[in-house]
């Protein structure tokens, strides 16, 4: 009787297929990749498990070759797979798809064979078309030297394009003649997508791309070599090995102590959730740090998670320093595909525990017996992904924990309001920290009403600018945030009264002085500046609004010379060395102020700062979403939890021009649970989250499509009939708040019901209803974070 296996490929049509396995096979098993025949291809797939026989009229093929010895992927990985491609209404290969690296799914391999131990003439190297022609007798002589490790697996593709990258060596303006028009146009590119492999350059571009760039590097405009971001968490003895380095000693507070307890009795328990809930500079690293020393005396794996490349570089210094005989592994989005696949391999080693360091894609790395899992800063929104693959990793790092008798901390001192309702009904386990560690204290907050500067050129009152003068003078330093890039949000044409719009999204257009552009920040359009008005044809333009870079260049000009200033933004860190350059020059005291965007707000300790200010405490507070308040207030307690870390007490100043919003209450006392309370009321009162399953389905179509007008009809009448049966609540379709994004026209539609299940069906009859895949696309993004 034939051994049937079921092959799920990991590439387009991304099917569950049947094979069979040949007799000269070893044992394979759920997990496993393997080399299958596809009509003339050849796929790289995984095996899910037996078959129970063949479908009816089907010719049954033989596998080819196994891509390892033993499956790379448990069974815990293959349940995690499927869960995910429920959710998503999608093929489990298409989920596989993303989870993989792409060295590790790609049928373009070859195979090296050390000839001189074989006794028969073979190829010494081997390709999968020739493995599936050679005679019976040499694969079974090749699969003897396989098994003994006398046949190794090698990705056939161009590594020198996929592991040299280009990096940009300064900043903009460049020394670069106008006409030179390539050379331009990946600056930008760099500039826009930070560094970049050959092997990408040539994919985006074209094939003059890489000439190009070697042209460059050789007058200096651009770097060619390792990924910047590659190097960013290393130590002296190499990523995850700190040999000689002693671990820090630290003493535990009474509440830290207190925590662990309680920590350590969910870990011994069944396992499952808990949340720390600590104010800014309460410790929580140190506990994660002994949750991992306890995982390990246990000989389980550990996660530790943070929302930002940056952060989890420190968090991987940090880690390494205190564990320096442990086998750590060190992930995120930014690494080379080698750097990727090799950890991804690593993590998946069953020799012993594992502590691995990253990103919210390093919930995917193949870890056996994982016992613990931290998400730091959990209510960050960088948790959630949107393109590609929709997932939560809140929701990724629950279903792995549970199926591994896990602890999952969740970490915060402004949590997700979800996160805290769970916690005060008994759902998950809570912790508190209600100081700060050492001499430290919270920072006095204080609202500057700038109501009455409307129309005024002045990003600052007078009060906040005596105050940072003053600071500085100190000898102190200080944080702006301004939670908004560029160096003016709006240029309006004093001729016609216009301002410059995005043609394809409808939005204004920002002013970028140092790029001497104007882009668009959802498409990324961009004009070279000056320009002409598109509807008068003047070249009048006077910036309206401000923006971080605009902020820098006035608060150069206001203090004394000598005083430096730095910008923390996403055009300040285009290039990955960047933002560890920025950071490390303002915690050495090389600069007195530090100007940024919220990314300035995460976890980063520097003992010398005295001020925070927020330049626009309203941004984001009128939002046309319902998670706006929170967002608003997390922002704000995080920010202004940089203040006082050091010996010195903190102040916190908030511009507004709305000082009677309720919201300021919380803000200035940094009481959580008051806030807490009104946010879980309005809820409560309007059915959102956590008293609803919510869902957001984005529709979109070519903004000169004719039929789109019927096409929604067609979906609003699908809703109406099979919504109330389903026990859902369905809104729209209604135009997005961003009507027009990259040429589309965009519109949502809500659902709010009681179940995953019944959301999932509804949508997927208005998917069967789409009258036209080509022209419309849907997507559904469950338990949304924006409805924008």
């Amino acid at each position: 009787m034939a051994d049937l296996w079921q092959v799920t490929l990991v590439s387009p049509p991304y099917q569950a297929l049947t094979y069979e396995r040949p007799r000269y096979f070893p044992e394979i098993g759920p997990g496993q990749r393997v080399i299958v025949p596809l009509g003339r291809s050849h796929r790289v797939g995984v095996v899910i498990g037996p078959a129970a026989e063949a479908p009816q009229g089907v010719v049954i093929k033989p596998l080819i070759w196994p891509l390892e010895p033993a499956p790379l992927l448990d069974k815990g990985y293959i349940e995690l797979v499927h869960n995910l491609a429920t959710r998503q209404m999608a093929r489990p290969g298409r989920i596989l798809e993303t989870l993989l690296p792409r060295g590790l799914r790609t049928a373009a391999v070859v195979f090296r064979v050390d000839r001189h131990v074989a006794d028969r003439p073979l190829p010494g190297t081997v390709r999968p078309a020739d493995l599936a022609r050679l005679p019976l007798a040499d694969r079974e002589a090749l699969m003897e030297l396989w098994l003994a490790g006398r046949m190794r697996v090698r990705v056939n593709i161009k590594r020198e394009e996929e592991e040299r990258f280009a990096s940009l060596v300064s900043d903009p303006p460049w020394a670069v003649r106008p006409n030179a028009k390539r050379q331009i146009r990946i600056l930008e590119h760099l500039l826009d997508n930070g560094p970049q492999s050959l092997f990408s350059l040539r994919h985006a571009l074209g094939e003059w791309a890489v000439t190009t760039v070697a042209k460059m590097e050789g007058v200096g405009l651009v770097a060619l070599g390792e990924l910047t971001a590659d190097r960013l968490a290393e130590v002296d003895a190499g990523p995850g090995r700190c040999q000689g380095i002693e671990p820090a000693a630290f003493a535990l507070t009474d509440e830290q102590r207190v925590a662990l307890d309680e920590l350590i009795v969910t870990m011994d328990g069944s396992g499952g959730a808990h949340l720390v809930h600590g104010v800014t500079g309460s410790g929580k690293t140190v506990l994660y740090l002994e949750l991992v020393r306890a995982c390990l005396a246990r000989g389980r794996s550990s996660m530790l998670l943070a929302p930002e490349v940056a952060l989890s570089c420190r968090l991987f210094r940090t880690v390494a320093e205190h564990f320096p005989q442990q086998r750590v592994v060190f992930y995120h989005g930014y690494q080379s595909p080698m750097k990727r696949e090799t950890a991804f391999v690593d993590a998946a080693r069953g020799d012993g525990p594992v502590i691995v360091i990253g990103t919210r894609s390093a919930l995917f790395l193949p870890v056996p017996d994982l016992g613990l899992v931290v998400l730091d800063e959990e209510h960050d929104e960088s948790f959630k992904q949107e393109e590609r693959l929709s997932y939560h990793a809140k929701e990724v790092a629950w279903f792995r924990v549970e199926r591994s008798g896990g602890l999952l901390v969740l970490g915060s001192a402004t949590p997700d309001v979800k996160t805290f309702h769970a916690a005060r009904t008994g759902a998950i386990a809570v912790s508190t920290l209600t100081r700060r560690v050492g001499e430290s204290v919270l920072p006095a907050v204080e609202l500057v009403d700038i109501s009455a500067m409307a129309g005024s050129a002045q990003p600052f009152a007078p009060a906040t600018i005596e105050a940072v003068r003053q600071t500085v003078a100190e000898g102190h330093q200080v944080i702006v945030m301004l939670n908004r890039r560029g160096y003016a949000p709006l240029m309006y044409c004093l001729d016609c009264a216009e301002t410059v719009r995005c043609p394809e999204c409808e939005v204004g257009m920002t002013y970028h002085k140092g790029r001497e552009r104007v882009i668009c920040h959802y498409c990324g359009l961009s004009h070279s500046y000056p320009l002409l008005c598109a509807k008068c044809g003047g070249g009048n333009f006077v910036p309206m609004g401000d923006g971080t870079e605009r902020l820098e260049e006035y608060l150069g000009e206001l203090l004394p010379d000598g005083v430096t200033v730095l910008r923390l933004d996403r055009d300040a860190t285009r290039r990955q060395e960047r933002m560890e350059e920025i950071l490390g020059a303002f915690d050495r005291g090389e600069a007195q102020v530090l100007v940024g965007t919220q990314m300035i707000s995460k976890g980063h300790h520097f003992p010398g700062v005295t001020l925070v200010v927020v330049a626009d405490g309203d941004l984001g507070l009128s939002l046309p979403d319902y998670r706006s308040t929170e967002r608003t207030f997390q922002l704000l307690v995080q920010v202004a939890g940089r203040a006082g870390r050091g010996d010195d007490p903190g102040r916190v100043l908030i511009q507004t021009r709305n000082p009677g919003h309720p919201i300021w209450r919380d803000v200035l006392s940094g009481d959580y649970p008051a806030f807490f309370e009104r946010e879980i009321g309005r809820r409560r009162l309007f059915g959102y989250p956590p008293f609803s399953r919510l869902a957001l389905v984005r529709i979109s179509h070519p903004a000169d499509y004719a039929d789109g007008p019927a096409a929604l009809e067609l979906f609003a009448k699908v809703l109406s009939e099979k919504a109330s049966g389903l026990g859902i609540v369905a809104l729209g379709p209604a135009p997005a708040p961003f009507g027009m994004l990259r040429g589309r026209k965009r519109f949502n539609c809500l659902f709010k019901g009681d179940d995953w299940g019944r959301v999932r069906t509804l949508y997927a009859h208005l998917v069967q209803a789409n009258p036209c895949p080509d022209k419309i696309r849907l997507g559904l993004d469950l338990d949304p974070l924006t409805t924008l």
